[in-house]
């Protein structure tokens, strides 16, 4: 994966960076942490630059988002319903749980979008149901970016402190990002084997 990553970024430079960074919130295997943490190790070398990084960084960051945004509003929550209704078992939500959702989005989804931002897997997943609340537009990109550039400068800022050690960026992050898509999994699996339904509840 770091290979790939840098190979991608050795052929595209800033440009790389973007299509990259888009690329992870398509395909959540492309770790965001990897390619912002690269990033900075080149530009301690002096390949790039620390503002312009973050800011292409995070302008892929945006768009890949703002494709599942566009999904989400595309189809709006009530297309939700007659797939909520047949597989919600497997989703472990009712309808009444999606409503529930959708109300919450219109009244905190911008900060909700800015939170999330800092959160592994779930930034990119925020954008879905953001997309289905019809958040405004500039409301989800403005939160979106700014939530992203702070943490991209993290990531940026973490690689640039480490410098030319690669290794030790991919020793500590690819652990960390099985261990948290297992606990995730873990998780899923048992919430459906326990969720019953409200009218079979105690």
């Amino acid at each position: 994966m770091t290979e790939f990553i840098l190979n991608a970024i050795a052929w595209g430079g800033y440009i790389g960076i973007v299509l990259l960074m888009a690329l992870e919130n398509v395909v959540p295997p492309v770790p965001s942490e990897v390619i912002m943490g690269l990033g900075g190790m080149l530009a301690a070398r002096g390949d790039m630059a620390m503002v312009p990084l973050v800011l292409w960084g995070t302008l892929g960051t945006t768009i890949g988002n703002y494709f599942w945004y566009a999904i989400g509003r595309r189809f709006g929550y009530q297309g939700l319903k007659p797939f909520v209704d047949r597989h919600g078992r497997w989703l472990t939500v009712e309808w009444e749980d999606v409503e529930r959702l959708h109300r919450f989005f219109l009244k905190h989804g911008g900060k909700t979008v800015f939170v999330f931002r800092f959160l592994p897997t779930f930034r990119t997943m925020i954008s879905l149901p953001a997309g289905m609340a019809r958040m405004p537009h500039w409301r989800f990109i403005l939160a979106t970016f700014t939530g992203s550039t702070i943490w991209n400068s993290v990531l940026a800022g973490a690689g640039f402190y480490l410098g030319r050690n690669f290794d030790r960026l991919d020793a500590y992050v690819g652990p960390a990002a099985i261990a948290l898509t297992a606990a995730i999994v873990i998780g899923y699996l048992y919430r459906v084997a326990t969720w019953r339904p409200r009218d079979q509840r105690s």
